[in-house]
């Protein structure tokens, strides 16, 4: 049985179709029907063929691999995860790969070649052309996390005492190998930056036109060795789909692209939600992560929450007299503990997607103290009334808690009034003062935060406790 081919399918969702497929593709590998495999994805986009990829066994992967058109394979190979890559390396072999990673765009082989052990990008980068091998080693001598290892070469730039005329047939001549054809970038005569023009500007200007009278000299740009979370922050500002990198001159050596930078984006908003879950980042997806990896990387952050929260079992040893003589008080014990841990979770989860964003900085921390401490005391007041008349209907409904049900939950408002604003006032205090120290605000982790506010939280409790219930219960 041969799947639908790409042409019935166009109106559906591709990812959701290659899901679909995966297992009757998988078959006629099993059955070697490589003629009826080659006609149903001739016609899959290089997207697609990568989503599928990543879904076979790696022996059947590397079949399909081998099947794809000499040309589409270099497009596959770019969309397929590092780990998929790698996979297929090996498989191949250096020199059937060979011709694979010269042809790749620059960028993209850095991003494998920074991933593969040392040993193994040695001997790949080997198997690159003269010209190519110069390219990877100038890339991937830039340090980790810098523009410089995102930059391609792959750039059309002209000169700004050109005719609009020479400007349009260089892109004729040269325009098949750039990156990009949305943007031109001007240079003088020493390479600097000048500007960067959307080609449209040439398209509508007159042919003798100077390119220099188009530029106003307003442009931005980005330094090879700035941070790749600036060079987000850049392209989010100014909404662009490529920016020029330059070096400490001024000299033009690079551009960035926005697939480029959405990658980046999405690789350190999932560190930081897994920061904020107490779990160290994976470095790769979660379907392909080893077990014993996960459990390494959980382990630390679990154990450290594991010892934050023994020290509720101490506090409690603290007020054991108080305890033994109220025992009702011990029924509100999870009902106080979560109220503070929720509110710190929160107000730590809003402050850290604050920072990440550039919504609020540093000199910022009074705005951000006020605004918790009065929210923090109106969901205190609010949880108080709820817990107030929870205790008093409790009362009227079935006689619980005795005659002193009213200082009891005087008690109990009284404290989540308290551990609610201290668990605004920590969460929004930790991420701020890691910030500060030039740690990242989402180690603050939700879970850390709540750990936290619960030890403090049984302090508060049961000084309340003790102020007023003295002489009735205690």
């Amino acid at each position: 049985m041969e799947p639908t081919t790409d042409t019935q399918r166009s109106d559906a969702d591709g990812e959701l179709v290659v899901q679909i497929l995966q297992p009757e593709i998988s078959e006629l590998i099993a059955k070697r029907n490589f003629a009826s495999l080659r006609r149903v994805v001739e016609d899959w986009t290089p997207a697609d063929l990568g989503d599928l990829l990543s879904l076979l066994e790696k022996d059947e992967r590397v079949i399909l691999f081998r099947l794809l058109p000499k040309d589409n394979q270099i497009d596959v190979f770019e969309y397929l995860e590092w780990d998929a890559q790698y996979d297929l390396i090996k498989a191949m072999g250096d020199e059937r790969f060979k011709d694979i990673l010269n042809d790749m765009s620059p960028d993209d082989r850095t991003a494998l070649l920074e991933e593969l052990p040392a040993s193994i990008t040695k001997r790949l980068l080997q198997q690159l052309s003269p010209e190519e091998r110069s390219v990877a080693k100038t890339l991937l001598g830039y340090p980790d996390e810098s523009v410089g290892r995102l930059m391609t070469p792959d750039y059309l730039a002209v000169k700004k005492n050109w005719s609009v005329r020479e400007a349009l047939d260089y892109v004729r001549e040269h325009g098949e190998d750039s990156e990009t054809l949305n943007i031109l970038y001007v240079v003088d005569d020493a390479g600097k930056l000048v500007d960067d023009l959307k080609i449209r500007e040439f398209l509508l200007a007159p042919l003798d036109a100077r390119v220099e009278d188009l530029s106003d000299g307003s442009f931005q740009c980005l330094n090879a060795f700035d941070d790749q979370e600036e060079a987000v922050e850049t392209f989010k500002r100014y909404d662009r789909i490529a920016l020029p990198v330059t070096d400490s001159e001024g000299a033009l050596i690079g551009i960035v692209t926005v697939d480029d930078v959405l990658d980046v984006a999405e690789e350190e908003a999932t560190e930081d939600f897994h920061k904020m879950g107490g779990v160290e980042a994976l470095d790769v997806p979660y379907s392909r992560a080893p077990l014993f990896d996960m459990i390494k990387k959980r382990a630390g952050w679990l154990s450290v929450l594991f010892l934050g929260e023994a020290l509720t079992t101490f506090v409690m040893t603290l007020f054991d007299d108080l305890t033994s003589k109220a025992i009702v008080l011990t029924v509100f014990l999870p009902l106080i503990i979560s109220s503070g841990g929720n509110s710190g979770s929160q107000t730590a989860t809003l402050v850290i997607r604050a920072l990440s964003l550039g919504e609020i900085k540093l000199k910022d921390w009074r705005v951000v103290m006020t605004r918790e401490m009065i929210s923090g005391l109106t969901l205190g007041a609010i949880l108080a009334i709820i817990g107030f008349g929870k205790i008093a209907g409790l009362h009227y409904a079935y006689g619980a808690y005795g005659d002193h049900w009213a200082l009891i939950g005087a008690t109990v408002g009284l404290t989540l009034v308290g551990i609610v604003l201290w668990g605004a006032v920590m969460g929004s205090l930790f991420p701020l003062i890691l910030e500060r120290l030039g740690f990242d605000p989402a180690t603050s982790s939700a879970p850390f935060v709540a750990t936290m506010v619960d030890v403090t939280g049984l302090v508060i409790y049961f000084s309340i406790a003790y102020a007023v219930l003295s002489g009735t219960l205690v």
